[in-house]
């Protein structure tokens, strides 16, 4: 009996260790490239999303009360929902960002992902200006169609650079097409 005690506790210990294992290389698969890391370079990278979208939320505070009034889709989330949806998106995309810089700095070709990236982040911070200030839906529609296909284009490259990477904006991709959907419905049942 004394024996199946002791294996049972070596057996759990095993287990403890192998669970802190696993978490340790998740850690390395995420913020380790090619065995490096650097806490400055994912700063930038994570306070690039993350700060622009909170400048973009300031900006467009003031226009959720118009957007409240829209006819919207039954499939429209909670207005709480986006709020935690564009942070965990912010975060993804920055650690794929991150990931693309430090590739770039131990010279690995990201075949213009890195740019590509900022400029559709530059457009999806404008999309919502267009959207909620300026309540033009038919253009912002227009815009972010061309917005998915920058981010599609930037998950392409960013995935012939570094696999974790392209990984990491899929759920971004996936969000956008569903805001496309939404974007649409309140262009055709609000401004036509």
């Amino acid at each position: 009996i004394k024996e199946v005690m002791i294996m049972s506790k070596k057996n759990k210990v095993n287990d403890g260790k192998k669970k802190v294992n696993k978490r340790n290389n998740i850690f390395k698969k995420i913020f380790c490239v090619n065995g490096r890391f650097e806490l400055i370079g994912l700063l930038k990278n994570l306070a690039i999303p993350l700060v622009g979208g909170i400048i973009i939320s300031l900006i467009t505070k003031d226009s959720m009360s118009t957007y409240g009034l829209l006819k919207k889709s039954i499939l429209t989330p909670p207005a709480f929902v986006f709020s935690i949806v564009w942070t965990i998106l912010y975060i993804m995309m920055g650690l794929a960002a991150y990931r693309i810089y430090m590739n770039n700095k131990q010279g690995k070709n990201d075949y213009n992902g890195y740019f590509n990236y900022l400029v559709q982040l530059l457009i999806n911070f404008l999309w919502s200006i267009i959207f909620f200030n300026f309540r033009l839906y038919g253009i912002s529609f227009i815009l972010i169609i061309i917005l998915l296909i920058f981010i599609i284009i930037t998950v392409i490259k960013f995935f012939k650079t570094d696999k974790i990477a392209g990984i990491l904006m899929i759920p971004y991709i996936l969000w956008t097409v569903f805001a496309t959907y939404l974007t649409f419905y309140i262009w055709m049942f609000n401004e036509m």
